[in-house]
């Protein structure tokens, strides 16, 4: 296991044979113009992540590790909808400071969870300013560094979307896609599915969406 204060050197993501290495910090957006990383947010990223880490216990290097991740955010008009890095038409979007995308935010708590690490709340707190409007794309490729800079790659992945609307299954495979791009992962390991509320409590009701991610992580 790489200690804490090897996790933050800046070296490209290691990648097991059959292992797609991500072509790019964020994948392009349908109808939104993609963001690079500027090496400001970059730095910010490595300044944010130190000190979280390095006061996390060092968990036992074991042959696989398991993590769960859970988000929910409230939906209000006039806001983009932005799911595993889509852009979703719809009249409400997420309210959250950065661009409130559940589900990505949702696997990198499964993630950091899998590592033993705190959760995306404390490493990118919604008190930071620097965080304000960040695509989440930027907190998934930094959580894909800590998994592979740990000695693990990812095993299999299975997300459940939790939504009223809009339906998701026109752009289910393109942000399935997005998801493997991302995480650096054939298709055959990452799963998505998506279901209503049955029109019960704030998720049913439209007022709100939510998302939970199970992943497995193996030693490499």
């Amino acid at each position: 296991m790489a200690s804490a204060s090897s996790l933050f050197l800046a070296s490209p993501i290691s990648t097991a044979p059959g292992i797609r290495t991500p072509s790019s910090p964020c994948p392009a957006r349908p109808s939104l113009r993609p963001r690079r990383p500027s090496l400001a947010v970059a730095a910010a990223l490595q300044a944010a992540h130190q000190p979280a880490v390095a006061a996390a216990p060092k968990p036992p290097a074991l042959p696989f590790r398991v993590g769960h991740g859970f988000d929910l955010h409230r939906l209000e008009p006039g806001l983009p909808l932005i799911i595993g890095g889509v852009s979703i038409p719809h009249d409400r979007g997420c309210d959250a400071h950065s661009d409130g995308d559940v589900l990505l935010h949702c696997v990198v708590d499964a993630i950091l969870g899998a590592l033993g690490l705190p959760d995306i709340g404390q490493i990118f707190p919604d008190t930071d300013p620097r965080w304000k409007g960040a695509e989440s794309c930027v907190f998934m490729r930094e959580a894909v560094k800590l998994m592979h800079q740990a000695g693990y790659e990812l095993g299999n992945l299975d997300a459940t979307l939790i939504l009223q609307k809009p339906k998701i299954s026109p752009f289910k495979e393109t942000i399935r896609s997005n998801l493997c791009e991302l995480l650096g992962a054939d298709p055959s390991v990452v799963n998505l599915k998506a279901k209503t509320h049955e029109k019960v409590d704030s998720l049913g009701e439209n007022r709100s969406i939510a998302a939970h991610t199970v992943v497995l992580l193996m030693r490499k």
